[in-house]
């Protein structure tokens, strides 16, 4: 292939990968497209590799073949072995290590130009997108390790927390301004991604456990910013592009779930909702408030009788792995003449779309899945609500305690409905640390127990019957 046909082909490369970029994008607004959406963008990001391979030489080769291979190792086997529960998880590990990548490109890219190739420009793109990177980094880590249990999900609250992050930042910003003006001072650059680092590390430590779902949209975002200014800098079109895609697409879905919860990001970012410990005076109120526990079989009585049967499903099915259960149960149920529907919160589980991706997993019928808008006006004329395991998101202390955490925040309305049986392992409140009002109520059958455990019981006592 001659040298000039090469640059043409590289570019009508690129434009073939970013088509799949955003059609992965359309295809995985969708359960039932999903699939291709993962194969598009897969598909999409290979042609991108192997055009950019194509562009330019590799003047190591080994090092090349030996990161590829050092990657197909770790992430093959995530990949095959990973349970639906720690998707969560993997997707904050991703932005950390893509996140730190980026600005550690963005450092080798300063130091590969110093000092007769940095222009403003640059070293101003250069430092933005290094800031970015490295606070994702650290915020990432935090957030993996709090959805993965290493550490607690109660926010980290101090006096001054606020002033002394936001000064962090501000000293990093400080910093890169600096560097911007006298770009030959290099020993700036380690000092500033430094306090990046440190701020990524304040910034996600002071969120509490509940809020990680939105956080991961938003170093998504942060993640994506950071990737498309280096494209910038190194004149890359495709990674401007999926950079873009990234960033806005992560901002999008964070605005969505901020909507969801009816609270702004700053709130989010800084509120530190979570973080209230209940008190043993509270403990012991909380004690003394009667609970209804139920029988599998009192369940299954109440379930034959019904007429309209919607399940919640939230953190607790996912974590017991219980989604093929439960549409065994919804196909005996349905079997029996009873509507079945599943009512989908935006932010039930550990990050946007949880529930959908296993339930789709289960081979539930995408027509089944009812979001929360569509749903609630329908739950004053259900029979019999099954909520499995979704707490902080079925609270009527959302809609009847203003001192509560979770007030204003939109809800599953599932104590409107004629009867609710609510599986969970204990009376622990949910990931926000709020106790769910839900409990106490009359119309609630408490079902204590592994969600996946109770609900083959109750499908083993339907069958007999």
């Amino acid at each position: 292939m001659t040298d000039f046909a090469i640059p043409i082909l590289t570019q009508y490369l690129y434009v073939a990968s970013i088509f799949l970029f955003v059609l992965s994008l359309r295809w995985m607004s969708e359960v039932k497209t999903s699939r291709y959406g993962n194969w598009a963008a897969a598909s999409g990001l290979a042609i991108a590799i192997g055009a950019t391979l194509l562009a330019y030489q590799a003047r190591q080769l080994d090092l090349l073949v030996a990161g590829f291979a050092v990657g197909a190792i770790i992430g093959v086997p995530i990949a095959l072995r990973l349970p639906m529960t720690a998707v969560p998880q993997r997707t904050a590990m991703s932005h950390a290590f893509g996140s730190l990548a980026v600005a550690l490109v963005g450092v080798s890219e300063y130091y590969a130009r110093y000092p007769n190739n940095l222009d403003t420009f640059t070293v101003s793109v250069l430092s933005a997108e290094m800031i970015l990177g490295f606070l994702t980094f650290t915020g990432s880590c935090i957030a993996f390790a709090k959805l993965q249990g290493l550490i607690s999900g109660r926010p980290l609250i101090y006096p001054g927390r606020i002033i002394v992050s936001l000064s962090t930042l501000a000293i990093a910003i400080a910093l890169a301004v600096y560097l911007v003006i006298n770009p030959l001072q290099e020993a700036v650059l380690p000092v500033m991604a430094a306090f990046a680092l440190i701020f990524g590390f304040l910034l996600v430590m002071a969120i509490g456990g509940a809020d990680m779902p939105t956080v991961i949209a938003i170093l998504n975002s942060y993640a994506g910013i950071s990737a498309a200014a280096l494209g910038f800098v190194l004149n890359n079109k495709v990674l401007i592009v999926a950079g873009s895609l990234d960033g806005s697409s992560g901002l999008i879905l964070a605005i969505i779930m901020s909507q969801a919860m009816n609270r702004s990001f700053l709130n989010i970012l800084f509120g530190g909702v979570g973080a209230t410990v209940t008190s043993s005076s509270q403990k012991e109120v909380v004690a003394s408030r009667p609970v209804q526990s139920y029988t599998v079989e009192d369940v299954a009585t109440v379930l034959e009788s019904a007429r309209t049967v919607v399940i919640a499903p939230g953190y607790g099915m996912a974590v017991s792995q219980a989604q093929y259960v439960v549409k065994e149960l919804a196909d005996i149920l349905e079997s029996k003449g009873i509507d079945v529907k599943y009512a989908i919160h935006p932010v039930a589980g550990r990050m946007p779309g949880h529930m959908n991706v296993l339930l789709a997993e289960a081979q539930v019928p995408y027509e089944q899945l009812w979001e929360m808008d569509r749903i609630n006006p329908l739950f004053p004329e259900t029979d019999v609500v099954i909520v499995v395991g979704a707490n902080d998101v079925t609270n009527p202390a959302a809609r009847t305690k203003p001192d509560s955490p979770l007030y204003g925040m939109p809800i599953l309305d599932v104590d409107r409905a004629r009867h609710v049986v609510f599986i969970k392992r204990s009376m622990n409140p949910g990931f926000s640390g709020v106790d769910n009002e839900l409990f106490y109520l009359p119309n609630t059958m408490m079902v204590f127990g592994d969600a996946k455990k109770v609900l083959t019981e109750l499908v083993s006592v339907l069958k007999k019957r």
